[in-house]
This record gives structure tokens, sequence and C-alpha cells, in this order.
């Protein structure tokens, strides 16, 4: 787990019994490319430098930070994520099984998942909406067009779009 956080805000070691709970994280983003990494992380820390983005690199370690298991026990019960920016060739766990773990918890099944694919193959794109994704976007291979389309998600999932609330309460 990488974090894109202000250096006074960045804690990577687990709090101490007793320590504040950790800072809420407004993206996480899945991604196992360093190159597509730095080339997300640059628009979306343009958009909003205060931003705290972390990065999974892999299926596997996304779940752990979203549901609080293994290396990310001290998590469980943290504020999710606002957003999960989630690629979908990944390695361990692939983004579709990601994505089914997400909607499958309770807890998690109502954060926002924009899936980030660089496939145009339709039955790919129906079983990610199937799944719950809430945003399906082809990567452009224009950098100038990625640059755009990462702010404008950025934009309107952090600015305009309402949250769910922290933990999926059941609706009568």
């Amino acid at each position: 787990m990488t974090s894109h956080l202000p250096a006074a805000q960045r804690s990577r070691r687990p709090p101490a019994q007793g320590a504040p709970a950790p800072l809420p994280t407004d993206i996480l983003l899945v991604e196992d490319s360093p190159l597509d990494v730095e080339l997300t992380l640059r628009p979306l820390q343009e958009l909003d430098p205060a931003s705290r983005i972390e990065v999974a690199r892999d299926g596997e370690e996304a779940l752990d930070f979203l549901l609080g298991r293994g290396a990310f026990r001290h998590r469980l019960g943290a504020p999710l994520p606002r957003l999960v920016l989630l690629d979908l060739k990944l390695p361990k766990l692939d983004g579709i099984e990601v994505l089914r773990g997400v909607r499958g918890n309770s807890r998690t099944c109502m954060i926002p998942v924009v899936v980030l694919t660089s496939s145009n193959d339709p039955r790919q794109l129906a079983q990610c909406y199937q799944l719950g994704a809430n945003s399906c976007v082809q990567k452009p291979v224009r950098y100038d067009e990625f640059w755009s389309a990462i702010q404008t998600l950025g934009r309107y999932w952090l600015s305009f779009n309402e949250s769910p609330p922290s933990a999926a309460a059941p609706v009568s």
C-alpha cells in the first residue's frame, strides 16, 4: 500500500493502541502499473492537493484495506474511501473479484467504484455493471485525454456526488 498524502498526514505503520484512528481516505486507487499510478495521481493531485489518496497494488491488498484485514486490521471501523478507482487487470485477485468482494460486504457495498479499463470488451463491461460498478471508463490512450478524464472523474465523485453513509445501513 502506498500513501499519497501530504507528509504531515502520512503514516504507513499501524497506529499504536490508543492512538487516533487512521485519517479518512478520499480515494483508493487500485492499480498495479507504476506508470498508470503516476498518470492517475498527477491530475487528481492537481485538482485537489489536499486529497488523501491511497494506492493498492493488487486486488488482495485492496480488499484487505477496505475490509480491515491482515496488515490493515488497524483500519477496521475506519472511515471508508469516498471513491475507489479500480483497474480490472490485477495480480492476486482481478478487479472483477475485488468488485464482487466490495459489493458482497454490508459495510463496503455502497462505496462508489469506478472501473478503469483499457479493454473495450462489451461482456466485461456488462459484468462490471451487473456486479455493481457505478461507472466504467475506458482509459484514453492519449495523455491529455487521460488527464482530462481523470480530473473529470475526481471532480464529479469528490465535489458533486453525495457520498453514501459511511456504513451501509439497511433500508426499510
